[in-house]
């Protein structure tokens, strides 16, 4: 039985991937580079923006200085007019609280950016006091440091992650925890091909999860 379940935020407890990959892919078309939105959320789900700006001038996007505080800021705004929960997650977490299982949230995205997405769908207040970010941490995924810090926290012994990106499952890997792969728009396989056990329903999380 594990003892404690690390969730990510995006894509994991909201479905707010493609809301934002839509607007960085509307925001690159302005600086010169165009990709899909398929391509956009195949190169940097899962990254921190720091990341995502120097890939894309690798790519040949044009970015100003201050280009992150700018695509915060367009992507608040999209996020502050609805970001939905991903389905079957509220049922998820009411059934570990039920079975008195800790869970907290530990994701390379801002503080304030989970204040919105969960902020707006009541789950602001169950992960206010158990948010793992890094932000303030200053290292995220793939470096499982946020991963360790949230179970040395809690003083967990058999933690589990549950991951939607390639980033997050390998920092699961190296922090030498279970990770649930949660794949909603592909077949996994990148996730798999990590180390992540895959599964595309929130419903199938309790069995995986051994309750």
């Amino acid at each position: 039985m594990h003892d404690l379940v690390i969730f990510d935020c995006d894509g994991v407890l909201v479905d707010s991937e493609v809301l934002t990959n839509q607007v960085i892919v509307d925001n690159f078309a302005r600086y010169g580079l165009h990709v899909s939105l398929a391509e956009c959320m195949s190169l940097f789900v899962g990254g921190t923006m720091t990341g995502v700006r120097d890939k894309a001038r690798k790519l040949g996007a044009d970015l100003p200085e201050g280009w992150i505080e700018q695509i915060y800021a367009e992507i608040f705004e999209r996020l502050r007019a609805g970001t939905p929960l991903i389905a079957g997650i509220l049922d998820v977490l009411t059934l570990l609280e039920a079975r008195g299982i800790l869970y907290c949230v530990a994701s390379n995205g801002r503080v304030e950016k989970m204040q919105i997405t969960l902020g707006q769908n009541g789950l602001w207040e169950r992960f206010r006091d158990v948010m793992f970010s890094a932000h303030v941490l200053g290292i995220g995924k793939p470096d499982p440091t946020l991963f360790l810090t949230a179970a040395r926290h809690f003083g967990a012994t058999s933690p589990v992650v549950v991951e939607d990106s390639e980033n997050g499952v390998t920092a699961a890997i190296r922090a030498d925890m279970r990770c649930l792969g949660y794949a909603a728009h592909d077949d996994g396989a990148r996730l798999a091909a990590l180390g992540a056990e895959v599964f595309s329903d929130m419903a199938q999380l309790p069995a995986l999860l051994r309750l």
